[in-house]
């Protein structure tokens, strides 16, 4: 069959030759038994041992051009490439640790180019014994924190940069020859344990144990060229750690509660690179006495007025950070009323009424744009809510103190306007006022002028013809008033019973316009009709018609004495001493003065 298919490969070249007249050549090929024999010259022999490398050579005889030796491996029945060597030497480093221990046979194949045929030989069925080293242990000694077994728990050391730390290590195997040790701390590295003596560990001191973190890498080799690996995972931290933000009971400036809690202790504070945040210290004597916590929150139980807290950040090898100071200020005691200040309310106002609150907070003060002012017009200035308004009113600004704006006073004569403020401090402690009340009062006043409104004489003889007295009398108002105006003289006798009425001995009424200019004097006469004392007094409106603003002025009252005459046509009371007429003008004059009887 081969050589049909040359043949089929021949013609036409053949054919294409004839037509150059050009073929000089016939070509041969060989197929044929290869006259070289090829065996294995360094085993592996039946039943050897393999360990790490061994090095296959072969042994060739007889004669023909070897191109390239083939060597496979069986295993478990099928046959695999190890390597096809295509140039001399014919040798091969056959690595053993690269398949699994157990039975194997090699066989090497020789392609011979001469006839174009190949020539294979077998090895004996040997073993894969490799034994790759067991590391048994690989520590370091006496940590501040921690075990190094992995990134999250790493062996952690408060040294100086000149101390050393302790690895040790161990392994099995059958022909154990070195240890080295990389990545250890330091700007070197320590020198390799062994071959020959073995240490079984390195107390390294690099004299610059820098901080930060490394992962040292055991690396145990035998002399069957087989090794195994084991990392460490240590740090080296000398820094304490800083204190966060911590939160302050409910974050406000003022806490309202004596019971404050301080939260976001650990998780807030930073180690940065370190071994991390073990507990918090704190201080309410800044720092003579430190007490520990370990939680990330501690609630303290502190007396109202303002508190510096120190505290610090300790980590988990005993580093100590700087020290911070907190303020807690704590007030849970309401404001305290102090009182009102309110614009007179007449019904003559025009504009708005000013009313403002006073209260007084002795930690966080008064929070005026939390506090507020509510008002409201009621009939008697008496309960809970404003009966004519029906409801509370809230002033439009906040703060404690406003404008009760109303466009028309006058038609609030006699009601009340009440108020309460809502008082809050900085804390959140608040109080409500009780109600208080303002009675909103007529405008108009009429009064007497008591300097000017006087009698001529205080003790007269009685009768017609030497009884008569004169009064001088003149009535105001505190503004312009343009109505009519009724006025009375009354008399009564000074030792009368509460069942003697006044006796009206004369009414005038003020035309429209009389009190115009706010003032009017007017000039009474008298009859003492008798002897003893009588009262006098003059009235405005006295039937009550006008609404004023003090209806408790409207009487002016003084006293007249009518004399006994004696035979000699004397008065009697004349007769007593100088100290006797001052006293009694003493008493006269307080009883002019009198606002009722």
């Amino acid at each position: 069959m081969l050589v049909f298919l040359l043949a089929s490969l021949v013609l036409p070249i053949t054919n294409y030759n004839d037509e150059c007249d050009i073929l000089s050549d016939t070509i041969v090929v060989k197929n044929s038994p290869s006259d070289i024999s090829i065996a294995f010259s360094n085993g592996p022999n039946t039943n050897d041992d393999i360990t790490g490398l061994h090095t296959l050579t072969f042994s060739l005889s007889g004669t023909g051009n070897i191109s390239s030796i083939l060597i496979e491996l069986l295993d478990s029945g099928t046959w695999s490439t190890v390597t096809n060597l295509t140039e001399t030497p014919w040798l091969k480093h056959f690595d053993s640790t690269a398949y699994a221990n157990g039975s194997y046979t090699l066989r090497a194949t020789a392609w011979d180019d001469d006839v174009a045929n190949n020539t294979s030989a077998q090895s004996g069925q040997f073993n894969i014994v490799n034994h790759i080293p067991e590391i048994t242990i690989f520590k370091v000694l006496n940590p501040d924190y921690g075990t190094g077994d992995s990134a999250t728990d790493r062996a952690w050391f408060d040294i100086e940069s000149n101390e050393a730390i302790s690895f040790r290590w161990g392994a099995i195997d059958d022909d154990l020859k070195r240890a080295t040790l990389t990545n250890a701390p330091g700007p070197s590295a320590p020198a390799a344990d062994g071959p020959g003596t073995l240490n079984y560990g390195w107390d390294w001191a690099s004299g610059n144990m820098s901080e930060g973190v490394s992962n040292p890498r055991l690396t145990v080799f035998d002399y069957s060229g087989l090794s195994n690996s084991s990392t460490l995972f240590i740090g080296i931290d000398r820094t304490g750690p800083s204190i966060g933000t911590v939160s302050i009971g409910d974050g406000s400036t003022w806490q309202q509660s004596t019971s404050v809690t301080l939260s976001n202790l650990i998780s807030g504070s930073d180690d940065g690179q370190g071994s991390g945040v073990s507990h918090i210290e704190w201080s309410s004597d800044i720092g003579v006495t430190w007490n520990s916590v370990s939680t990330d929150s501690i609630t303290l139980t502190l007396d109202e007025g303002i508190h510096n807290i120190a505290i610090r950040a300790i980590d988990n090898v005993g580093n100590i950070g700087p020290s911070d100071t907190i303020t807690i200020r704590v007030d849970a005691t309401e404001p305290e009323a102090d009182g009102w200040t309110v614009d007179e309310l007449t019904t003559s106002k025009i504009g708005g009424a000013n009313v403002s609150y006073s209260a007084i907070d002795g930690q966080s003060g008064i929070d005026n744009t939390s506090s507020y002012i509510q008002y409201g017009f009621d009939s008697n200035g008496v309960g809970q809510t404003p009966d004519l308004s029906g409801r509370w009113i809230t002033l439009g600004t906040s703060g404690l103190e406003g404008t009760v704006g109303l466009a028309n006073w006058a038609t609030k004569s006699r009601q009340h306007l009440m108020l309460q403020a809502v008082v809050f401090d900085v804390a959140g402690n608040s109080m409500t006022t009780a109600p208080a009340s303002y009675q909103i009062l007529p405008g108009l006043d009429l009064y007497w002028n008591e300097t000017e409104t006087n009698l001529d004489r205080l003790v007269v003889r009685p009768g017609e013809n030497m009884g008569n007295i004169t009064i001088t009398s003149v009535l105001e108002s505190n503004q312009d008033y343009g109505g009519s105006v009724v006025v009375r003289l009354e008399s009564a006798p000074a030792d009368r019973t509460s069942s003697v009425q006044w006796t009206v001995m004369e009414a005038r009424t003020l035309g429209t316009g009389s009190l115009s200019d706010s003032t009017e004097t007017m000039i009474w006469n008298y009859t003492v009709p008798k002897t003893g004392q009588f009262d006098l007094r003059l009235v405005i409106d006295y039937a009550d018609g006008i609404d004023e603003y003090d209806e408790g002025n409207n009487y002016n009252h003084m006293v007249v004495t009518g004399a006994a005459v004696t035979s000699a046509g004397l008065v009697p009371s004349f007769s007593p001493s100088i100290i006797a007429l001052l006293f009694a003008g003493i008493v006269i004059s307080h009883l002019q003065r009198r606002s009722n009887d």
